[in-house]
């Protein structure tokens, strides 16, 4: 990892092209364009990497562990609210016309996240740096010493939000018995068996009869990118035959949203995120729960 440093881009920034080349970007295209005008960069980092004492320059705070989640809800990172989300989109300077980028100190983590929760708040413009800080910082590009923060006008930014991209338990009790859907589960393989401990107290161990496991992890190489489009494909596939609906959980909504960008490189159209994941139906409860494998 490079020294964190104050380093200023000597040339001026690209002009952003009229759309982006894809929901992900790697660092030679955000590095060309660092600091042109209409272009907002997030840092969507949460827990203990949103203690990184440094940034990409300009990069401002997407934070769902405060703000951007809404924290009346039973279920951790839940999606708060159309005026919420206006409102702490505003706050940090964005406009209905500006193109944003996400990344987070864990490579391709939570930045995931920041990128649906756009899209279901019908903002298209967004895409996820791939593989995050540690792609960057290992590629030589330049940091700052400092955290995310904003500190700019408000913007103009208005949420339209578009149904079925977030849903609910009800609508996935209906997915796992519906031949054309899929329902693939982002946690770690020993916690879908319900051999491992969930780390959220209370939880009940297992997964949903009838979903299939998928760590989100897999969709990544040995250096935190995502893996090219045509394994990432057969990756899906391989779960889920030829089923073109996919509904996405987690444990609280965040990494199901890395399968949901895997799926969208992949080609899939028909994709939601269960925004309660197993931090909802994992709570005793009525909601069946299996270690069937």
């Amino acid at each position: 990892m490079t020294t964190p440093q104050n380093t200023p881009f000597e040339a001026l920034p690209e002009a952003l092209p009229e759309a982006l080349p894809g929901p992900l970007v790697g660092g030679d295209w955000l590095a060309r364009r660092l600091g042109a005008p209409g272009l907002v960069l997030f840092d969507a980092s949460v827990g203990a990497h949103r203690a990184t004492a440094h940034r990409i320059p300009g990069a401002r705070p997407f934070d769902l562990d405060g703000d951007l989640s809404d924290h009346t809800a039973p279920a951790p990172h839940t999606m708060p609210g159309a005026p919420e989300f206006t409102e702490a989109m505003r706050a940090l300077g964005v406009e209905d016309s500006d193109t944003v980028v996400v990344y987070d100190g864990a490579g391709i983590y939570s930045s995931a996240r920041a990128w649906w929760m756009l899209r279901a708040m019908g903002f298209d413009r967004a895409a996820v740096l791939d593989g995050g800080l540690p792609a960057w910082t290992a590629a030589g590009l330049p940091v700052e010493a400092t955290a995310p923060a904003y500190g700019g006008p408000r913007g103009s930014f208005t949420a339209r939000p578009r149904a079925g991209l977030l849903v609910d338990s009800s609508t996935v009790a209906r997915a796992l018995t519906d031949p054309a859907a899929a329902v693939l589960d982002a946690r770690t393989r020993e916690r879908f068996a319900g051999t491992a401990p969930e780390p959220r107290p209370g939880l009940r161990g297992g997964h949903m009869p009838g979903a299939v496991n998928l760590p989100f992890a897999e969709l990544q190489d040995r250096d935190g990118l995502m893996r090219p489009a045509g394994e990432l494909r057969a990756t899906f596939r391989a779960l889920t035959g030829e089923r073109e609906r996919l509904l996405l959980s987690c444990g609280s909504g965040v990494t199901a949203c890395v399968l949901a960008l895997g799926a969208e490189l992949a080609g899939y159209e028909e994709i939601a995120v269960y925004d309660g994941s197993w931090s909802e139906w994992g709570l005793p409860s009525e909601l069946p729960v299996t270690t069937d494998l």
